[in-house]
């Protein structure tokens, strides 16, 4: 993969240099289960981590999640809960053990609670009916959120994207995806790397499954 330039003088490009010095392993990294792989789902509600998961206890491991009945989430959005991801999260912090986690469907939009030792890790992701409604989705999101800036150039590969200083949102396709680390400190990781970086990271991965 080639270079990744942002304008050096945005918001946006001071919140992303750190992630993007690993981008193209994440990128190229691949995925077990893409889109159309069958996946465990959960039921219109799934319990959250319990109060000593936040010490890395797993509380529900993505195969251990009922499977999905019609009318449940979609494979994509199921990805945000895979072994795949919590494995990167695992790889990025470098932590001892993979998290716990707990996930919901309600509305359409599909959340992943990761207990990390140091807080909560929300990916979620939301399927509106087809993309001009994902995408005005997005927009909304982006007006609502404190900080936020666009992620332009090469960095948001191709897709509209906006960024936090502690989340990522991307759209794509019918697809709406937030990864959250307001609930963590920063820096993060043995690299120190912050909590927008961080986010950023996980977010591509996924993205990356998407692809696939």
């Amino acid at each position: 993969m080639g270079r990744i330039s942002v304008p050096p003088r945005s918001a946006t490009h001071r919140m992303l240099v750190p992630a993007l010095a690993g981008l193209s392993i994440l990128v190229l990294a691949g995925c077990g289960a893409g889109p159309g792989t069958a996946v465990s789902a959960p039921s219109a509600s799934v319990s959250a981590p319990s109060a000593d998961a936040g010490a890395g206890t797993p509380t529900a491991s993505p195969t251990d999640l009922p499977v999905a009945a019609a009318g449940g989430p979609s494979a994509a959005a199921l990805m945000v809960c895979s072994k795949e991801i919590q494995e990167k999260v695992v790889q990025i912090l470098a932590l001892d053990s993979a998290p716990g986690n707990g996930a919901t469907w309600a509305d359409k939009l599909f959340t992943c609670t990761y207990a990390l030792p140091a807080g909560s890790l929300v990916l979620s992701v939301k399927e509106a009916a087809d993309p001009d409604a994902a995408h005005a989705y997005l927009q909304e999101l982006q007006r609502s959120r404190a900080g936020a800036a666009p992620i332009e150039g090469l960095a948001n590969l191709g897709f509209q994207a906006f960024q936090t200083p502690a989340s990522a949102v991307f759209v794509k396709d019918n697809f709406v995806l937030t990864v959250d680390a307001a609930a963590l400190p920063e820096p993060l990781g043995p690299h120190e790397v912050t909590r927008a970086a961080f986010a950023y990271q996980v977010a591509t991965t996924v993205l990356a499954c998407w692809s696939e």
